[in-house]
């Protein structure tokens, strides 16, 4: 039996989008609750030279569209980065699933051995697909969701093992 990139790809980064957008309304519901600034957790980092809470959201959606959008052979959509409020956030969110629900399975799979550049300059970085989706984005993309969990978690939001993985 094969693996299918669509297979190890888009379902991987809806469930764990899904379950992100998940634990944003449990943090709205836990701010309102124990009124605490929203931004505190917005805003919060693991250590100083760690990105925001923000950042771990944006960065993860854009890992999920980047990736998929460069499997099918697509532009990945530009997002401007602006969320300041957890609804915010679980727009991006939605938008991210819509978009990678949209990509034709057919466009994805076949893509192992489709070149993938990514960065500029001396960031540049290329790949072969299924190098991409195994070997970068999908270890950047847990990087980014599970440190946005880990940020909630700390801070005393009440989510746990089964809110990260949720439902497959």
């Amino acid at each position: 039996m094969t693996l299918s990139i669509y297979s190890a790809s888009i379902p991987v980064f809806k469930q764990i989008l899904a379950s992100l957008s998940a634990i944003l309304a449990k943090t709205e519901a836990h701010v309102a609750d124990k009124k605490i600034d929203p931004n505190a957790l917005l805003n919060y980092r693991l250590y100083p030279d760690m990105l925001p809470f923000v950042r771990q959201i944006q960065i993860a959606s854009d890992f999920a569209k980047g990736c998929a959008a460069r499997l099918a052979g697509q532009d990945v959509p530009a997002y401007e980065d602006s969320e300041q409020s957890f609804a915010e956030l679980r727009a991006r969110i939605a938008k991210t699933i819509a978009f990678i629900e949209a990509l034709a399975q057919a466009d994805i799979d076949g893509s192992e051995t489709r070149a993938i550049t990514t960065g500029s300059g001396e960031k540049t970085k290329h790949f072969t697909g299924q190098t991409y989706l195994f070997h970068y984005a999908l270890p950047h993309f847990f990087f980014h969701a599970t440190t946005a969990y880990d940020i909630l978690r700390h801070n005393g939001v009440d989510v746990g093992k089964k809110d990260f993985i949720g439902s497959y």
